[in-house]
């Protein structure tokens, strides 16, 4: 072996000496109490998304407000999860199913849609690949038998009987229908077909669909606009004209001004006003640093009155000040001391919202707020089980990179620390286009400061949030710029003090994986070590393995965004392993789709042909993340202890070295 290994080896094995404390990993992988509760039209249920004690499946849940007694639930098979769900009226609920691969990937929507009665009765799959029919005895098949996707555009607050639902077939690149769908029946009535192929609809406060948006192979987005029903699609935007992309969110009470969040080519988005009957287009918000983030509607309607601002703390900005909303936002953020708060349903008189707060330091809580008598009361926590005063905040900060661009990110150091001198590991989002690291709370984060870590992130060129151009800065800059501004955000914190210039190792997850092995090898002398969890190493590959590149966009995607086939390698850690000096884990799923095993396999080959010393570990029936509990007990614990032992930070409470190690 190298000599390099036994200095190394050395230098950790003198970390040891220092007093250690276990870190208490079960509260970290242990699932949220709930995920999304809302309050019924007339205020009488709740209902909740609840995972169930397997972590595999989250239910439906429906709570009578009036004494919590449980009156419905709905759960499938292993594997499934109700995702979202809608209150179409008070006793009928609309849901949204979706297949999750993997603790650290967003679900993937079936594109299939159930109802149920708030009583638990009446439950029915409405429209999706599970559908089937009533058999040949009978002609009447008020539902559709056939393998499409079917998502929700509007629960058309006039109508307790249907909504709007956009549905497409089964294969890539296809055009989308707008349908009007019977939530007790499930019969469908077309009433709009889109123009452009992947396309979105927006309505307006009618339930009329006016707005559809889409893209075809080449991933040009085309936005189209109608008067009203039977009216002809006009194109309003083309991405091939102008370079730029347009959003639509929404229509004033009137329906005769549409919204829209609009691009420029340089700086963040804004917010527009476009006069339907004039055709004029007037700015009413923008920021300097970051895009409108969540939109928030005057209540019971669609018409935007503010949004969320995420450039650090989140913070609502309204351009319609003296609506009723902004009163009522200003009011609960003095209430509750300047933390986040979000309004997430109401009653439909309005009178009584639910509430939620969160911070940096706490997941979450939820408060039923009577809008006539001004008084909150606390409904639940998300994880009761954290102490918001024993957990470590989060800074925002802003670092220079080398050709002068801002990057956003946050830093975190253990609670109690002098943030000064302190060993660091420095994280790198996954995506990485469009994907941004957010102020709030973060299991991960948590875990690695309660370690002894200060924890970095850094949303380098390409993350999503700050305009057209940041994004697009990223394009083709796989292990070059992006890779930079990592390399730079590295060593502004060594040169503000905060980390040991000789403790420091960078670690992530997909994307996050790959700049992780791409940071060991543009800078072998910058980290300590270095860790990749279900990452894409080997970018060639990505042309021929995966799922991104199964569709016509995908394959157009991995050219503009990452780069032709052959022109790649010279950007791949399992073409460059050689020049890695530093011990390396990873760390993968053996069904990942996204991120296929072999990409860690062909990593893990280069780095011992290469005589590095690295430590593997593979997990069955697991995709692009780790859903059952003991898997990520297993992981925590194995990239604890390979810190520890590079760093001198502290391992999971009864954990040990349980990993192979060259």
């Amino acid at each position: 072996m190298k000599k390099w290994i036994w200095g190394a080896a050395l230098s950790a094995a003198l970390l040891w000496m220092s007093p250690a404390q276990a870190v208490d990993i079960e509260r970290y992988i242990k699932d949220d109490s709930f995920g999304t509760i809302k309050i019924s039209p007339t205020g009488g249920y709740f209902a909740a998304t609840v995972p169930m004690d397997d972590g595999s499946r989250t239910a439906l849940v429906i709570m009578r407000r009036g004494d919590n007694a449980v009156t419905g639930t709905f759960v499938l098979e292993r594997n499934t999860h109700v995702e979202n769900f809608w209150w179409v009226n008070d006793e009928r609920v609309l849901i949204g199913i979706s297949e999750k691969f993997g603790l650290l990937e967003q679900p993937s929507l079936t594109g299939e849609l159930y109802a149920m009665n708030a009583d638990g009765t009446g439950v029915e799959l409405l429209v999706g690949q599970r559908v089937r029919g009533r058999g040949l005895g009978t002609r009447i098949q008020p539902k559709k038998v056939e393998r499409v996707a079917a998502f929700l555009v509007d629960t058309l607050r006039n109508d307790d009987r249907h909504v709007i639902i956009s549905v497409s077939p089964f294969h890539a690149d296809a055009f989308t229908e707008a349908e009007r769908l019977d939530v007790y029946s499930g019969r469908r009535h077309p009433v709009a077909s889109a123009p452009v192929r992947n396309a979105s609809f927006v309505t307006d406060n009618q339930g009329v669909v006016r707005y559809a948006v889409g893209e075809g192979v080449d991933r040009l987005q085309k936005v189209y606009y109608r008067a009203g029903e039977g009216a002809k699609w006009e194109l309003v935007n083309d991405e091939a004209t102008n370079g730029l992309r347009h959003f639509p969110v929404g229509f004033a009470a009137d329906d005769r001004t549409a919204y829209l969040e609009a691009q420029r080519a340089n700086g963040p988005n804004v917010l527009v006003a476009h006069d339907i009957a004039t055709g004029q287009r007037t700015e009413v918000l923008g920021d300097d640093s970051v895009d409108p983030g969540e939109i928030i509607y005057r209540h019971g309607s669609l018409e935007p009155v503010g949004v969320f601002l995420l450039d650090g703390k989140p913070r609502t900005e309204f351009f319609q000040p003296g609506s009723e909303e902004a009163r009522m936002y200003r009011s609960l953020e003095a209430a509750f001391g300047g933390v986040p708060v979000k309004i997430t349903s109401r009653t439909s008189d309005g009178r009584i919202a639910l509430v939620q707060t969160w911070s940096d330091r706490n997941p979450g809580d939820f408060f039923l707020f009577d809008t006539v008598d001004k008084k909150a009361d606390h409904l639940l926590s998300r994880r009761a089980w954290f102490d918001p005063a024993t957990m470590a905040a989060k800074k925002p900060v802003t670092i220079p990179a080398r050709d002068g661009l801002a990057l956003h990110g946050y830093l975190t150091v253990p609670t109690g620390s002098t943030g000064k001198s302190l060993p660091a590991v420095v994280v790198p989002h996954g995506g990485p286009f469009g994907v941004r690291d957010r102020w709030g709370f973060e299991s991960g984060v948590q875990m690695l400061a309660e370690a002894g870590y200060a924890v970095l992130q850094v949303n380098f060129r390409g993350s999503g949030g700050y305009g057209k151009a940041f994004s697009s800065a990223g394009a083709r800059q796989w292990g070059q710029a992006m890779q930079d501004d990592l390399t730079d955000a590295t060593r502004w914190l060594i040169d503000e003090g905060v980390a040991a210039a000789d403790r420091i190792c960078i670690h992530g997850s997909s994307y996050g994986g790959y700049a992780a092995l791409m940071g060991a090898v543009r800078e072998p002398d910058l980290y300590r070590c270095a860790s990749g969890n279900i990452g894409v190493y080997d970018l060639p590959t990505m042309h021929t393995a995966g799922d991104v590149q199964e569709r016509g966009s995908g394959e157009t995607f991995l050219r503009e965004w990452v780069g032709g086939r052959d022109e790649v390698a010279a950007h791949s850690p399992t073409r460059l392993a050689e020049r890695i000096r530093v011990p390396v884990f990873l760390a993968a799923g053996e069904e990942d789709e996204r991120a296929p095993v072999q990409h860690t396999r062909m990593m893990e080959r280069a780095l011992r042909d290469a005589d590095v010393p690295v430590e593997a570990l593979y997990f069955k029936n697991e995709g692009h993340g780790y859903y059952l509990p003991e898997n990520r007990r297993k992981y925590y614990t194995a990239l604890l202890d390979f810190l520890a032992r590079h760093l001198g930070g502290d391992r999971a409470a009864g954990g040990g070295n349980n990993v192979a190690a060259d």
